[in-house]
Formats: structure tokens, sequence, C-alpha cells
């Protein structure tokens, strides 16, 4: 299957989940939460891993969908951390009904995934729960680095890779390593698709950052400069920090500072500070070498090369490259 085949397969099983336990103010944010839309990235990722070495993609869904419903969890529980009022262009649960709610399905929905998990074949359950338990801890890790970094300003570069690695890349690892345990793969191919997703998963990250300050707002699908605004850590603006001269820091900490400052004012002026250090090109260096080392991890996958075409094709695509 190609991948637009397999995102149907995946959009067609979500739709048809029954969510038909009671009460039914449990489970119908749940069933709003899921029908929003989205990449599904995770789950056909893990469904084009799969189909490097077997053709019944149809036979892992409730597998590969239980980490669409585990990402929309951590979603879930973001925006109500974050206070967002929006998520793909609809009201978050929290906006919608309250935070208690949100709280509550939130938690019911990370139990579904792992009901949904656990209908892999038996002999690979307990590989699969272990992968799937070690990610989800690793991301919840993640996301609380995330959290600490806020009131820092003297973030790694290092550590922000790191916290990257744990809140993102791991489930999109995660995903083809699951594809591939679930495919009977041998052991350095899973091993290689772990990897390979770790790394694309760091390059996705990374150009998200860049698309926040350089993307065009109608491409990216967001406002411009969000990061800038919010005194994100990001690797552009922990690289900034660190690379600055005396004048450059003291500028951008002075806007860093600002709360009440415009934010198309900050937005140029950090923009600007970014472009005299260098930072876009530093950021797009780093996401080139992220690719191609995940790019390094598949080539390493022992099947045929045409069976990784699908496979290859996406990665180009979620990276929004020519292929």
């Amino acid at each position: 299957m190609n991948s637009n085949e397999i995102l149907k397969l995946i959009n067609d099983y979500l739709e048809q989940a029954p969510y038909d336990r009671k009460p039914e103010g449990l489970y119908q944010p749940i069933r709003y939460v899921m029908s929003l839309g989205g990449k599904r990235i995770r789950p056909t990722l893990m469904l084009l891993a799969y189909e490097l070495y077997k053709n019944d993609p149809e036979t892992i869904l409730p597998s590969a969908c239980a980490l669409e419903t585990y990402h929309n969890y951590t979603l879930l529980h973001d925006d109500l951390m974050d206070h967002a009022d929006l998520r793909r262009g609809h009201m978050t649960v929290h906006r919608r009904w309250n935070a208690n709610t949100a709280i509550l399905s939130g938690d019911s929905m990370l139990v579904l995934a792992f009901q949904q998990m656990s209908q892999c074949r038996p002999d690979k359950l307990k590989d699969i729960l272990d992968l799937f338990t070690r990610t989800a801890l690793e991301i919840g890790e993640g996301q609380q680095y995330d959290m600490d970094f806020e009131n820092r300003n003297d973030v790694s570069e290092e550590e922000y890779i790191e916290m990257i690695r744990l809140k993102t890349s791991v489930l999109l690892a995660c995903a083809t390593k699951m594809g591939a345990l679930l495919a009977d793969a041998p052991e350095a191919d899973a091993e290689n698709l772990y990897l390979f997703g770790e790394k694309i998963g760091l390059a996705f990250q990374l150009q998200d950052d860049y698309l926040d300050v350089y993307g065009d707002s109608k491409v990216f699908g967001k406002a411009i400069g969000g990061d800038i605004v919010s005194n994100k850590k990001t690797y552009m603006l922990i690289n900034a920090l660190a690379l600055a001269d005396e004048r450059q820091r003291e500028t951008l900490l002075k806007w860093l500072n600002m709360p009440d400052a415009d934010p198309q004012e900050k937005i140029a002026a950090i923009t600007e500070l970014y472009n005299e250090i260098g930072i876009n090109r530093l950021a797009m260096e780093k996401i080139e070498a992220y690719f191609a080392e995940g790019i390094k991890m598949l080539e390493a996958i022992d099947v045929p090369r045409e069976r990784k075409q699908e496979l290859l094709a996406y990665t180009h695509e979620m990276m929004k490259r020519e292929y």
C-alpha cells in the first residue's frame, strides 16, 4: 500500500471505533478529539515499517491506532497545561467542556491506548508492551524537562536535544520498531528502524522550531513567531544565547524580559538577531545532519530497496522535501 491508502485504512478504523461505554460525558470528548483529524504520522510509520516485511498491514491496525490514541491523549493534556484555546482549528476539550473533563477523558484515552495495544499477537505482547510502556514514561520525562526549561536561560543544546528526543522522537522510533517487531523482522533491523525513527523525529522537531521563525504561515498552518513571543526554549533561542556577542546577548535578554512587548516588534527584532548570529544556517545544518543519519539507518535495513520506497517517500513528505 502507498501512504495515502494506509492513511485511509487508519482513518476508517478510527471512525469505526465504538467508544460505546458509559457515561457519555466521559467518552464524547474522546470521540471529539479523535475526529479532529491530523496527519496520523505515528500509525502510518508503523504500518509502513511493517510493510517492509509483510503485505497485510490491516492485521496490526489496533496496535497502530493505539499509538494515535496515545498521541492524542498527550495533546489533550498538553493543551490543558498550555491553556490553549484551539487544536487543529477547533476548540480544545477543556474549553469546550472543562478542565476536569479534559483530565478524566485524557486518562481514559491512555487506558484505551493500552487496551488497543494489547490486541497484538500474543507471542509479541510482552515485547510490544515493554516498548510502549518505556516510550510512554520517556515522553512524560521529556514533558517535565520542557516545563523545567521555562524558568531557565542556561539550557544547553545537549539538554534541549535530549528533551525533544524524549518528548517527540521516541514515539516515532517506537512506531517504526513496533512495525518491525510485529512483522518478525531481524533484531538488527528492528533496532535500525528505531534509530531511523529517532533521528527523523529529531529532524522533524528541529524543523518545527525553524519554521516557527522562517516558515510561511499559510504552509506551516499556524502563525509565525509563536515560540519567540512565548520565550520558548527552542534550538534557535538556546544557540542564539550561547553564540551571541555581548551586545546581541544584551538585546536578546532585553526582549526576553519584556512581558508587555508588542508581539510583532519582538518577532522582528529577535529574527533579525538570529540572522546576524547565523542561527538560520546553524539550524538547517542540524536538521540536515539528523535527516541524513535517519536515512542512513533506513538504508542499513536488510530488505530489497524497492520495499523501502514507500517509507522513504513518506519520510521525505513528512519533512516537506522533494523526492
